[in-house]
């Protein structure tokens, strides 16, 4: 039986939920929620995160996965293909789609490889994915890029027929072979082989000219670099169908944190120059960048905690999202509107997500994220529900948290704890 609440006193006003529905009256026999000084924001959307399920059930599920991501203000989330098996098959799409039905904490969305087993040489089955239950339309060999610039045209022509996009890692692979951190100043000086920009670049200029040249769209995974930032606003100004990410990590540390050779400040694209940061943050208020992804990728211990080299790249990130994106962006006009925009809206709709960032009006599904600013916390093993816990975040303290999330008018955190 679907609940009904009264969320009272936010700073849109109070809020009607009857029937999974915003409404525009009160409901009788209502719950009541006093939110008071909080901020309401539609339910969050994030267009890449990694579960690890099938096949690396160790360092996250989708059941682990979706309660990290309920508690993070999440109300659904794209779970991309580099699992074991690859998510290259409608079955494999259809198994993690209906893992997250089971677990019941956010929407979860497969993302199709583009490649089979990520490969790079040849194209998966994206009609089939597309028309199994789990309707894919996103489709990323993320981890990998696809660097074969024909196999990438076929790509791209294929998923126009069903409105798809192609989430490309812009990497050029031979131009990052045995790097360990970003190419600049301090790789030299910590003397660990460097991941240029020009390799995200490069790509990137490739990928809008084809996107642009066949009329189809591309989502740029991760940009890390302003160089990226300065290509994908040359490509807009061309109204070519081209989006972009840009996650927490990115938009807040830079590569001198390298410098304490702790394997959480490793990640793919690499934490880059401070510059970059600026260029970043400035490309995602201008609206060259849409939208914020958090690209959180748990490992175990044994994956993480080793010497720098060895140690696999990535970090967790979805219950510390909001509150680094409102640290890294504050002063930005608007910054809550925006933040719908960045975090639930844009990626819903560059998803294909009918359920999800249709806003806080009457008639759109209850989806409901409910932030304290006033709170502050910090991240570590006993406050992090995801099965991982490579947080860079660990010992510092945050502002702001999420206190309650709703999906369809159903609380899965309240009182900032998860309710499954």
């Amino acid at each position: 039986m679907t609940s009904s609440w009264i969320v009272s006193g936010t700073q849109v006003g109070d809020l009607f939920v009857r029937d999974g529905v915003f409404v525009d009256s009160e409901p009788a026999d209502a719950q009541r929620i006093d939110a008071t000084g909080l901020i309401a924001l539609p339910g969050l959307v994030d267009l890449h995160t990694h579960l690890r399920e099938p096949g690396r059930e160790d360092a996250e599920t989708v059941e682990t996965g979706s309660r990290a991501a309920a508690l993070g203000g999440y109300t659904a989330v794209c779970a991309m293909a580099n699992t074991d098996p690859v998510a290259d098959t409608a079955g494999v799409v259809e198994q993690v789609w209906r893992l997250g039905k089971d677990a019941g904490l956010v929407d979860v969305q497969p993302i199709g490889a583009v490649t089979v087993g990520l490969a790079g040489e040849r194209l998966a089955e994206l009609g089939a994915m597309a028309t199994s239950a789990a309707d894919v339309r996103v489709f990323s060999d993320d981890g990998h890029c696809v660097h074969d610039p024909v196999l990438m045209r076929r790509a791209l022509e294929y998923v126009k027929a069903f409105d798809g996009v192609i989430a490309q890692h812009a990497e050029e692979p031979r131009l990052t072979a045995g790097a360990q951190m970003n190419e600049g100043d301090t790789s030299a000086r910590l003397g660990l082989a460097g991941w240029p920009a020009v390799a995200e670049e490069a790509i990137i200029a490739r990928d809008v000219l084809l996107a642009g040249h066949v009329n189809s769209r591309l989502h740029i995974c991760h940009v890390s670099t302003a160089g990226s930032v300065e290509l994908i606003r040359w490509a807009k100004s061309k109204g070519w169908r081209v989006t972009a990410e840009v996650t927490p990590h990115h938009l807040l540390l830079t590569d001198e944190l390298v410098g304490s050779y702790d394997p959480v400040f490793k990640v793919n694209p690499p934490l880059r120059t401070e510059a970059d940061v600026l260029a970043l943050r400035e490309g995602l208020r201008d609206g060259t960048i849409d939208i914020v992804a958090t690209d959180h990728a748990p490992h175990t211990v044994e994956d993480k905690e080793c010497e720098w080299a060895y140690a696999r790249p990535g970090m967790v990130g979805l219950e510390t999202a909001l509150s680094i994106v409102v640290e890294a962006m504050a002063g930005t006009d608007d910054i809550w509107g925006r933040v719908t925009d960045w975090m639930s809206v844009t990626p819903a709709r560059i998803a294909g997500l009918s359920q999800q960032g249709q806003g806080l009006r009457p008639g759109a599904p209850a989806n409901l994220t409910l932030f304290d600013p006033s709170l502050t916390w910090t991240p570590g093993p006993s406050e992090l529900m995801s099965r991982s816990h490579n947080t860079p975040y660990a010992g510092r303290e945050l502002s702001g948290r999420v206190v309650a999330t709703f999906l369809r008018g159903e609380p899965t955190v309240l009182d900032g704890k998860a309710q499954k």
